[in-house]
């Protein structure tokens, strides 16, 4: 049989009772609170993170160019090309080092060494066209970048330290992911390249070869210096052509039949560097005589 309890014992119980809803209740609000305060701190950072680091843009060395000589060309080319890729190298930099040092670390961490680089790079290009021709002057003042649209440069050290270097899933904005192509976790904390370590161990670019393409650059006439700027961006798309055909043949290797390579890779390159060198062509030709004879250059072949 149960019995009633006095009534000093239903007060006691009354009151500890009360006291735990009461302390419950704070709990629960405690945690509401907490819970927005940590939603609105990381909304905040993946605003921050969002506004980027900015792009580090550089006078452009092809438009300043004279006329350059046919001996010189191919070598004009290449240190044209190297200084794009220097700004990619650059950029790259920029955004896996987001953060990093004080107000003047990306001055001085990037684009002093960049305008280094750029000042040795631009007195190549004179001293190869100089060797038969006029070398041109002035092109060091080309050399220095700056950087634009640093929305978060200078003020993202907080979040930037806490999530953008972590190395956990924040793509290209932290350390963790900064070997593209030798790591595996490149973008986004995902496999660099779909292919998980295709880059990285040299087996997959070894068993799939290389494409091997003929040298437009050497085979041009002297380009006048009104096609210098058009005739230097399709020089470097071609190479980009190529680097995109070596990356299919190994993101594809042991696919298809015996003629995959040639259906989807070879032929498909030959159709682009056709209309590239056509385009090379022309713009030599408004000023100058247009070279005949290299749709001959378009095809590549496969080496193993």
């Amino acid at each position: 049989m149960s019995r009633a309890l006095p009534k000093y014992n239903q007060r006691r119980v009354a009151i500890i009772g009360g006291a735990a809803a009461v302390a419950l209740t704070g709990a629960i609000v405690a945690g509401t609170a907490l819970a927005g305060e940590t939603s609105k701190s990381s909304t905040t950072g993946a605003r921050t993170l969002a506004a980027g680091p900015g792009t580090i843009s550089c006078p452009d060395v092809a438009s300043k160019l004279p006329a350059i000589p046919a001996t010189a060309q191919a070598e004009v080319t290449r240190n044209l090309t190297l200084l794009q890729t220097q700004i990619n190298e650059a950029n790259k930099r920029l955004v896996d080092t987001v953060g990093q040092g004080g107000p003047n670390f990306v001055n001085n961490a990037i684009l002093g060494p960049l305008k280094d680089k750029r000042v040795a790079t631009v007195n190549r290009i004179a001293t190869a066209i100089g060797r038969t021709a006029a070398k041109p002057t002035g092109l060091d003042a080309l050399a220095p970048c700056t950087l634009n649209g640093a929305g978060a440069a200078g003020t993202n050290t907080g979040n930037a330290g806490g999530n953008a270097n972590s190395g956990k899933g924040n793509g290209n904005a932290g350390n963790g992911n900064a070997n593209a192509n030798a790591g595996g976790n490149a973008n986004a904390g995902g496999n660099a390249n779909a292919g998980g370590n295709a880059n990285a161990g040299g087996n997959a670019a070894t068993a799939a070869g290389t494409i091997s393409c003929p040298d437009v650059a050497s085979k041009l006439p002297a380009i006048p210096a009104t096609a210098q700027a058009e005739v230097t961006r399709n020089l470097t798309l071609l190479q980009t052509q190529i680097n995109e055909a070596n990356k299919r043949l190994v993101d594809t290797v042991g696919q298809g039949g015996p003629n995959f390579v040639q259906n989807a890779i070879l032929g498909p390159l030959a159709d682009k560097r056709k209309s590239t060198i056509d385009r090379i062509a022309l713009s030599i030709g408004r000023t100058a005589e247009k070279p005949q004879g290299l749709d001959s250059l378009a095809a590549c072949t496969l080496t193993k």
